[in-house]
Parts: C-alpha cells; sequence; structure tokens
C-alpha cells in the first residue's frame, strides 16, 4: 500500500482538508461579510484620487474595494487630450461611458464612443485620445490585485 505525505508547508495538502480553509462547495457561505468597506463615497473627491490624476497626467479615480482579484478606475479626458503612451504586466478593459476617440495599441488605432469597450493585453504599449471635439469619460478594469496576490511583479512603464 503507497504512503501518504501530507506537506504542511504552505498550505499543501493540509489545508485541502482543512474544512475552515477548504469548505464544501454546497455550503453556501459569504466568503466575506458586507461592512463599511464595500462602499466607496465620493470617489472623486480623494486626495488619493487628486494624487493618482497628477502621476497619470490627466484625472483619473481610482474605486477604493477590498477586492483582491479585479481594481476599477474612472478616467477622463479633455477634447483632445491624452494619456500617456504606457504599458503595464496587467489586462485591462475600458468601457467609454460618453465621448468618443481612439486608442493606439502596438500601433494598431482602435476608434471608439460611448457604449464601446476595449481590450488591452499586458505588455502591449498603448494610448488612449480623445477626439478635438469630445471630451471622454471611462471606466477601467484591470487584474492587476490578483496578479499580485500570485506573487507575480506588477509593473507600469511610461513611454519617455
Amino acid at each position: 500500500m503507497a504512503q501518504s505525505n501530507t506537506v504542511t508547508q504552505g498550505g499543501g495538502s493540509e489545508s485541502f482538508s482543512d474544512t475552515s480553509k477548504n469548505r464544501n462547495s454546497l455550503t453556501v457561505i459569504p466568503a466575506r461579510q458586507p461592512d463599511a468597506a464595500c462602499l466607496h463615497k465620493a470617489v472623486r473627491g480623494s486626495s488619493t484620487a487628486r494624487d493618482f490624476s497628477a502621476e497619470r497626467g490627466h484625472p483619473v479615480f481610482p474605486l477604493r474595494a477590498p477586492s483582491k482579484t479585479l481594481s476599477c478606475s474612472i478616467g477622463e479626458l479633455a477634447p483632445g487630450g491624452k494619456t500617456s503612451n504606457h504599458r503595464h504586466a496587467y489586462e485591462a478593459l475600458m468601457y467609454v461611458i460618453s465621448g468618443k476617440g481612439y486608442s493606439l495599441i502596438e500601433g494598431q488605432r482602435f476608434d471608439w464612443e460611448a457604449g464601446d469597450s476595449l481590450y488591452t493585453p499586458p505588455w502591449c504599449w498603448h494610448q488612449h485620445c480623445a477626439a478635438e471635439d469630445s471630451s471622454v469619460q471611462y471606466i477601467t478594469a484591470t487584474n492587476m490585485p490578483l496578479l499580485a496576490s500570485m506573487g507575480q511583479t506588477v509593473m507600469r512603464e511610461e513611454e519617455g
């Protein structure tokens, strides 16, 4: 008969049999109890948002939430405005709330307007640009927290 060894470092097999860490999937239990951290009031009014916007060079308002896998932010571009040309190690999905413009991803142009979404793959150079006659508001979601929780180095690089 084969002998089984239980791995104790870093969770391993022991954590698999520990029902406090590996619950029966048929038992419905919230992974987190709702609390005050679930609501982020006045997203645009915080000093964090002002600092983040200054770093990005245009208005960007990160949504603070206890999510371990996703991050979101609201971005704005003035008519004719643009983000820096940049790239990052995480995926990004942009949804255009209002306005129109285009994005350059690895030199390829994608025209968009309110109601469209755009996917940016990891490590692709990209820049988002508002049309000359249109201000833009958009939401961006990324998987940056998921990568960070898995121990991956999450980097962002600006051109220039």
